[in-house]
């Protein structure tokens, strides 16, 4: 059978994206993979300067995608498919470029963890996520911004002559271009991913990759790496080298079902070692994963058996449909690290995808030494390190093709950047056919050196926040009575870089010349910043009064004045301000076709979280019944991002007052709102043990 690429669907429950957050991300980014810098000493010299370097201060200029709810229905998504006599690859170009199914079709086995719906989850960078598959992951620690957003597809020639799949994208956490080529050679078992990211600025920029991949999990699978220690990250900011297959006081993490808890395990793989990651079964089958040698890290990942992780994964998927693991494979040996990149320069490498079959006694036997060399072997024997190496080369020659079918299309950012900057880009073309609406403004500051006046009837679109395009703010031409809406601009390019103290003055000249909820805002997130609570208190309310008074036909957009109050009310309560909140909350709910009842429902987008601020809120205002009867109804927050203990605390804040009455809360007062008040499973989201008994 000749190498095909052709389209279909996949038709599983889906839940709604919904929209974009119409706020900037100018919060500080929360990502709970980050490391205590004071806990960098006595790691290898090269990991220590890449812990530190260039750390993600915001996701700017991506905005965040948490539009979505927990309503599915039955879906049809975009697909497109990779088939030769021997192996069915199943990709979703317009959800980051998904390998969502790898089939061995000489088995009839899935490869892969293949989720049976599409739901969305606060994991990424950027927001939404969902798991399963294999996700391609470029930008910084963390899931990748794209990974919800379409990429450019087409087809082009293999290596091998036959068909060839690209999708390509600019990142735009990093500014950098990327593409994935997949392809099947005749008679393989392998499927082929050639992957390059290039860095056409004459600035060095700060790289990351991580290849994350998801297998099923049974109490009998074992993952294994040629590794005899690894790098363990344990959800408590510490990072520790441990031996493998059993660290210190533990059991045989290799077997993820024993562990308690969520963790990363990076083994530390030897210079001179082949790279390779598996998961094999009880009988000695599964996926493994192998790659040239630029991808040297590799990296278990696993929920643990404690009811956190359990409840995250019949979160993320249909309960009672079997869980999952991660294999993954990047270009450190931690996903906490970033990699200098060079101007002008690529990094580019060959993975290989597909089955083995290995002695189970072997594998599942006591000698770690023996397990790894049995895998190793089966590896070596279907597929050859100097066969990966040979098809990397071949690979390489073919990197540059044009596309010509194309498949599918990704975004107009590539192009408006290609049209700033004139890169030369050979076979990941960005035309100008993509650039759309959101490009506009940016293109006629581009052209015409000037800022555009902003729509009278909407929040403002993107930013731009590159040093490039901040240059084009700073020296840009406006239309009268103009300025302000420029200096909004120009603060969020300031404040993406770094520059607290000048996006303060810009959007402070900003809200003198015309005050707007979008300036007040963006000062209140500077605010809550520095530590300022009351006077970002004020500024929110500000905000809000400013929203609702200009746009007072926004009811058709209530995602605008949810996504303010959801970050209002937090700062309130922290100024002491549980009135206030509440009546932002209460005029939100009146405001809405949802009303304050049908904020329980989960598919609304917001209203889980407006759910869970009002039981805070009621907390705040000595309202505990009221704030346990909420509870007692139902919070189900669409938009729980990972390591989140917000449902948790809520809940024992609210257990412990009962205990306590009108006394202290003292540390016999939480042993037994613990006892007596136990958090029920559906809000046990805990990643790490309790820090409490």
């Amino acid at each position: 059978m000749v190498t095909t690429v052709r389209r279909t669907a996949v038709s599983i429950p889906a839940a709604a994206l919904g929209p974009e957050n119409p706020l900037p991300a100018l919060r500080p980014l929360d990502e709970v993979h980050r490391l205590d810098l004071k806990d960098r000493t006595g790691l290898p010299p090269d990991m220590a300067r890449q812990l530190g370097y260039a750390p993600l201060r915001s996701v700017l200029p991506v905005r965040i995608l948490d539009g979505y709810g927990r309503d599915r229905v039955p879906a049809e998504l975009d697909a497109l498919v990779i088939e030769n006599e021997r192996i069915r690859a199943t990709v979703l170009p317009g959800l980051g470029g998904r390998l969502y199914s790898l089939v061995h079709k000489a088995t009839g086995r899935e490869l892969l963890y293949r989720n049976p719906v599409f739901q969305p989850a606060a994991f990424a960078l950027a927001g939404a996520w969902f798991s399963g598959g294999v996700e391609w992951n470029l930008g910084a620690t963390g899931h990748a911004a794209h990974t919800c957003a379409p990429l450019h597809a087409a087809r082009v020639p293999a290596p091998d002559g036959g068909e060839m799949l690209r999708l390509w994208e600019w990142e735009r956490l990093r500014d950098l271009p990327f593409q994935i080529d997949m392809w099947l050679p005749a008679d393989s078992d392998f499927l082929y991913v050639g992957i390059r990211v290039r860095n056409p600025h004459d600035r060095t920029v700060p790289a990351y990759w991580w290849s994350n991949i998801a297998v099923p999990e049974t109490d009998r699978t074992r993952v294994l790496a040629p590794a005899d220690a690894a790098w363990h990250f344990g959800y408590s900011r510490t990072l520790s080298h441990v031996p493998v297959p059993v660290p210190e006081g533990t059991t045989d993490i290799t077997y993820t079902t024993r562990s308690e808890h969520a963790a990363d395990y990076f083994f530390d793989v030897p210079e001179d070692e082949r790279r390779w990651i598996t998961a094999l079964d009880g009988d000695g089958h599964g996926l493994v994963q192998t790659s040239t040698d630029v991808l040297r890290g590799r990296k278990l990942f696993l929920w643990g058996h404690s009811r956190g992780g359990k409840r995250w994964q019949e979160w993320l998927t249909e309960p009672g449909t079997g869980g999952y693991l991660e294999i993954q494979a990047g270009l450190a040996r931690t996903q906490l690290e970033h990699i200098p990149m060079a101007a002008d320069s690529e990094f580019s490498w060959l993975e290989a995808y597909g089955p083995l079959a290995a002695d189970p006694r072997t594998v599942h036997g006591d000698d770690w030494g023996a397990a790894r060399a049995e895998a190793a072997g089966r590896l070596e024997a279907a597929l050859p390190r100097a066969t990966v190496d040979a098809a990397y080369k071949s690979w390489l020659a073919h990197a540059d093709a044009e596309p010509k079918d194309i498949l599918a299309a990704g975004s107009g950012w590539g192009a408006l950047e290609n049209e700033r900057g004139h890169f030369d880009l050979p076979g990941t073309p960005y035309p100008a056919t993509t650039l759309g609406e959101r490009q506009k403004p940016w293109l006629e500051l581009l052209l015409a050196g000037v800022f555009p006046r902003p729509a009278a009837d909407a929040p403002p679109g993107p930013a731009l926040v590159s040093p490039e395009w901040r240059e084009l703010l700073e020296s840009a031409d406006t239309y009268p009575g103009n300025e302000w809406f420029r200096d909004y601009y120009l603060g969020i390019a300031q404040w993406a870089a770094g520059d607290r103290a000048q996006a303060v003055r810009s959007w402070e000249r900003s809200v003198t010349a015309h005050p707007s909820p979008w300036g007040l805002r963006a000062l209140a997130v500077a605010e809550t910043d520095a530590g300022q609570t009351e006077r970002a208190a004020e500024r929110y309310l500000a905000a809000y009064d400013c929203l609702v008074e200009t746009f007072a036909a926004l009811p058709d957009r209530p995602d605008v004045r949810r996504a303010l109050v959801v970050e209002a009310v937090p700062v309130l309560l922290d100024a002491g301000r549980p009135a206030d909140a509440e009546r932002l909350l209460a005029e939100t709910a009146a405001a809405t076709e949802a009303g304050a009842d049908g904020d329980t429902d989960a598919a609304v987008p917001g209203g889980g979280r407006l759910r869970l601020l009002r039981a805070m809120t009621a907390l705040a205002r000595g309202e505990v019944a009221a704030a346990r009867a909420l509870f007692d109804e139902g919070v189900v927050v669409a938009d729980l991002y990972e390591g989140a203990e917000a449902l948790t605390d809520t809940w024992y804040a609210i257990a412990e007052r009962l205990v306590a009455g009108d006394g202290p809360v003292t540390d016999d007062v939480r042993t037994r709102a613990r006892a007596e008040h136990p958090l029920p499973a559906a809000y046990d989201f805990r990643m790490r043990p309790d820090p409490v008994g």
